[in-house]
């Protein structure tokens, strides 16, 4: 029928939701019919790929009749189908913080997101700090750009980068999101119904996940809730896989249920020593290791 549309939640407040028309390029108000979704009556995200069916041309309304399949989703921030994270991190102030930034890469394993490392202000470096963190996830193999506002140096590369993709933007606060958010949506996003009128906004206040289209294609997601994250939905035996430096060594220990942390001839620990693998991020793993271990040992207490 042609009323009926192929769509993309950019957007969903109190019921009511931003739908991109992937074909005509226009942006509809939905409201959600459960009694045709799929995935159990589960509510619609930002990011799904949805079926509508639009009931008033005019007015640019309809109702989300069903929900695509999710490749992934998160509560906090809610939303689905995220295919890259981008983790900023700045060189000062604040002072990286690669906890989180660990915490965020085990989730992009284990969600099957591509992970891209953004090391910001990198015009205020003056110990080296930017050719450490490069080195620390370039070793694990990540991609790293450098980028300042400054020197106006990494956005073509990001530009690049973005292209195809639903990508979010995770780091810690003041870390520069917004001034990289901000940058993207005045220069990269495509003028889309009424999603163009939003973009000129000045302090990065956001309090709604909203995804905005960009003109290499793809989409990036403003989404308030990525500062701060655990990783307590891991399972402490399946961590270590989610460390692509150490997946050659697993399975090569003289233990087959090695933790990594303190066991004889374990092959991880070898290749920290050999320098293969960061000891300072190694030492993450042991932490975050220990926290969910102790975690399952202590589920059944009170």
């Amino acid at each position: 029928m042609d009323n009926i549309r192929q769509g993309i939640i950019l957007k969903g407040v109190g019921g009511f939701y931003d739908v991109l028309d992937t074909a005509a390029g226009l942006v509809y108000t939905c409201k959600a019919r459960g009694v045709h979704r799929k995935s159990g009556g589960t509510s619609p995200l930002p990011g799904d790929s949805v079926t509508f069916k639009v009931i008033d041309e005019k007015d640019l309304s309809g109702f989300i009749d069903e929900i695509g399949e999710r490749k992934n989703e998160f509560a906090r921030p809610p939303v689905a189908n995220i295919d890259q994270l981008a983790i900023v991190l700045a060189v000062k102030s604040p002072d990286p913080d690669l906890s989180l930034a660990d915490k965020l890469l085990i989730t992009c394993e284990a969600k099957d997101i591509s992970p891209l490392i953004l090391v910001n202000k990198v015009d205020l470096d003056e110990d080296d700090i930017t050719a450490s963190i490069s080195g620390i996830y370039r070793k694990a193999g990540y991609p790293v750009i450098l980028i300042s506002k400054v020197l106006d140096i990494g956005y073509d590369e990001l530009h690049q980068k973005l292209k195809g993709c639903k990508t979010a933007f995770a780091g810690q606060s003041g870390v520069g999101k917004s001034t990289i958010l901000n940058r993207i949506l005045n220069d990269w996003v495509m003028e889309t119904g009424e999603v163009s009128g939003r973009i000129q906004r000045g302090r990065h206040t956001t309090r709604h996940v909203q995804l905005f289209e960009l003109d290499v294609g793809g989409f990036v997601l403003d989404t308030p809730g990525f500062s701060s994250y655990t990783v307590c939905d891991i399972d402490h035996t399946d961590l270590a896989h989610l460390y692509p430096e150490f997946r050659k060594a697993i399975g090569e220990c003289r233990f087959t249920s090695c933790s990594h942390v303190n066991e004889p001839d374990c092959r991880v620990r070898e290749l920290v020593e050999k320098g293969e693998a960061d000891p300072e991020r190694y030492n993450r793993y042991v932490q975050f290791y220990k926290e969910l271990k102790e975690a399952y040992d202590n589920r059944y207490r009170r």
